[in-house]
């Protein structure tokens, strides 16, 4: 007999709403299964009563479906539900730890289109899981082991919503930014992309004092992602323009991560974000071991920054579950991916879109330096990325050339301190080519003959 087909991928679960493993019936199982682990790593539950899970979403029309879905399985083992509604997964995150919940989970699929849905955990400590702990959700889900744990009566689980969640999580993001310091004077265009952040990231700019012209903050469950947010941040940049604004902030469906824009109209990626900051963190000596963590996809250029300013740059596989386990494990502080995922440590446990643009505008203020100049910083490598869209994810040794074109790719790039980086998306159906280098010219050429030879054989 074939094993059952692993579930989760590099963050939670995650496809197409109601097509497996992403409906109803899934959902309902790793309700069940989630609520056992959870029940038993701690016998005692955090709080008074029962154990306790907090589910969360983001805006998309099948959440509603996953939530109760997921919500009847974990009450079905006797585990209490706490639902909060659409909030940002950091928001998810440091609400589990505010309740005393024994867990968390967010509905979200992040910045993929409304069509797809998945599901993250998060432990009562506001981390996400481990990989031991997700695979012996996966193997219950699978395996039938609980399917006679049925508690009757009184020992089944209730439910209950929490109203303050919002409000709980906007009291955090602002406790994040310098206690007397305000953004009075601060003009900020905010794209909420239709998702989780639509209220929470508008709220804390305004009572910080900031003006803020938000767009992208009417969710109706199928707009989330569409031509909005930092997926597609061309209008933010227009907008910030536009209205002469200090800054651009455009979120992804979840918040866990941001794009910013200065104030010229020049888009501001997690790799600007992480120098600015990690630069400044190293001047005033805040930055633990004098290290950043990052991903295989951030620019060279910022290594070199972080190393010519007296510290060191740690890469780490591609997924912020990977930088963040880096950071736990070796006791770093901050950490992130170009893409925008960046983790302050000494202010959450996940990566916080809001948190990330809070402690930019933070510098912006100290110094009274608008955001293009910080942006100097650092001196970026010529780098290009390109996606390619497959209907199978086979071994790229399997495929005819392709490994030959990589290495020959890499003997010439290497010699001028570039390089090449070919794999799978975690989340979706996708190639993702990243090669890097001092010559525009010859990545160019290097990533049309590599991804030209993966879309003949594999592309949709």
């Amino acid at each position: 007999m074939t094993a059952p087909k692993k579930i989760f991928g590099t963050d939670g679960v995650r496809g197409t709403a109601n097509v497996e493993p992403v409906t109803a019936e899934t959902a309902l199982k790793l309700g069940r299964a989630a609520a056992h682990v959870f029940k038993n790593l701690e016998l005692q539950a955090r709080g008074r009563g029962k154990h306790k899970i907090v589910i969360g979403k983001d805006t998309r029309l099948s959440g509603y479906m996953l939530e109760n879905a997921i919500s009847s399985g974990i009450l079905s083992m006797g585990v209490d539900v706490l639902f909060i509604g659409p909030l940002p997964t950091p928001g998810v995150a440091y609400v589990t730890r505010s309740l005393r919940a024994d867990a968390g989970i967010v509905i979200t699929a992040s910045h993929n289109p409304y069509a797809d849905n998945g599901i993250k955990f998060f432990r009562a400590d506001g981390y996400k899981l481990d990989d031991k702990i997700e695979d012996k959700i996966e193997d219950l889900v699978f395996s039938g082991e609980i399917e006679n744990i049925r508690p009757t009566a009184g020992e089944i689980g209730k439910a209950v919503r929490i109203d303050d969640a919002l409000g709980r999580y906007i009291e955090f993001a602002k406790s994040s930014f310098p206690r007397g310091m305000t953004l009075e004077g601060i003009r900020v265009v905010v794209d909420c992309g239709h998702g989780a952040a639509y209220k929470s990231t508008p709220c804390v700019l305004r009572e910080l004092g900031a003006e803020a012209i938000v767009f992208g903050n009417q969710p109706d469950g199928k707009n989330i992602n569409e031509n909005c947010g930092s997926m597609f941040p061309e209008t933010l940049c227009a907008k910030v323009v536009e209205h002469k604004a200090h800054l651009g902030i455009a979120h992804d469906g979840d918040a866990d991560r941001v794009l910013l824009c200065d104030e010229k109209g020049k888009l501001i990626d997690g790799d600007d974000i992480m120098a600015i900051c990690a630069l400044e963190m190293l001047a005033k000596n805040t930055l633990a071991k004098k290290t950043l963590v990052a991903t295989v996809m951030s620019n060279a250029g910022l290594e070199a920054a972080i190393t010519k300013a007296g510290g060191k740059m740690l890469r780490t596989a591609v997924g912020d579950k990977n930088v963040i386990d880096e950071m736990l494990h070796h006791g770093f502080n901050f950490g992130g991916e170009q893409s925008g995922h960046l983790i302050f440590r000494d202010c959450g446990t996940t990566g916080d879109g809001l948190v990330a643009a809070l402690q930019i505008l933070r510098i912006m203020k100290a110094k009274d330096t608008p955001l293009s100049q910080f942006a100097k910083c650092w001196t970026r490598f010529p780098q290009l990325v390109t996606n390619v869209q497959v209907r199978e994810k086979k071994p790229f040794e399997q495929l005819d050339g392709v490994m030959k074109l990589v290495a020959q790719a890499e003997t010439e790039l290497k010699a001028a301190g570039g390089r090449v980086l070919l794999r799978y998306s975690g989340t979706e159906p996708k190639v993702r080519l990243l090669v890097e280098g001092r010559d525009a010219k010859s990545l160019a050429a290097w990533s049309k003959k590599i991804c030209g030879a993966i879309e003949k054989q594999i592309g949709v």
